[in-house]
This record gives structure tokens, sequence and C-alpha cells, in this order.
């Protein structure tokens, strides 16, 4: 996993803080990208996303852990690229708290009964803002 990359920008902080989709891109075994809206949080640097343990997004990082997030207003583009580590549980309690108060959810319940929660953990390797390099 990378370093993470610092967020310079205080207008977005508030909108990482506000915003509720992301759109993660992951890549497939064959190469081609896997995009998905989901929640997450942003939180210590790092982003946040809690997901069923089956999902593609989970198999495809077994493949290649590399991703791409992107804030829905193409107007104001924030795009963030980095490694994500799978967190199989105990969840940090922070983070727990931090999905209650965002969506009033409870990131770590099992969705099916047949499948567990996973945390997806993203330190950002490079941010696109405004379409410079960060």
């Amino acid at each position: 996993m990378t370093d993470s990359v610092s967020l310079p920008v205080a207008a977005v902080r508030e909108r990482l803080a506000q915003e509720k989709n992301v759109w993660l891109c992951t890549v497939r075994p064959d190469g081609s990208p896997h995009v998905t809206p989901v929640w997450f949080v942003f939180l210590h640097d790092t982003w946040w996303i809690g997901t069923d343990e089956g999902s593609v997004k989970v198999r495809n990082l077994a493949t290649s852990p590399r991703v791409s997030l992107a804030l829905e207003d193409g107007g104001f583009p924030v795009v963030a690229e980095g490694e994500a580590a799978l967190h199989r549980g105990p969840f940090p309690t922070d983070i727990v708290d931090a999905f209650a108060a965002k969506y009033d959810w409870d990131v770590a319940a099992p969705r099916t009964p047949h499948g567990g929660r996973v945390l997806l953990e993203v330190p950002v390797g490079r941010w696109l803002l405004a379409g410079t390099a960060q």
C-alpha cells in the first residue's frame, strides 16, 4: 500500500463530509473497469467503504488493489486514486460511528444471511482536482 497524500483544499473536505455517494472503480481480472456508486466516509485522509464480502468489487481487489474514486458532480471534479485494503472486522469504532452519523446505518451489519461485511480502506495516492493532479 502507498502512503496517503493529504488533501489540501478545505472546500473539497466539506464536499467529502456532505456528499452521500462516490463512484468506485475497480479493475476486473481481465483488466476491464468495474464502476459502481457506493456510500463512503472520509476520515484520517482515507476513504472508507462498506460492502458485502462476496461483491464484485471485493473479488476484483483480490486481483488488483488499485482503485479510483470520483464524486458525482462533474462541474467541480474530485477524483482520487489509491490502493484498497480489506478489513474483515472488527471494524474501527470511529469509522462505524462515522457511517452511523452520516447515513444512520450500521456498516458492520450483514445485509444477507450468507455474507459478511467488509470495510475497504483507501488511502489516497493521488488527487485529481479540477483536472490537475495533486
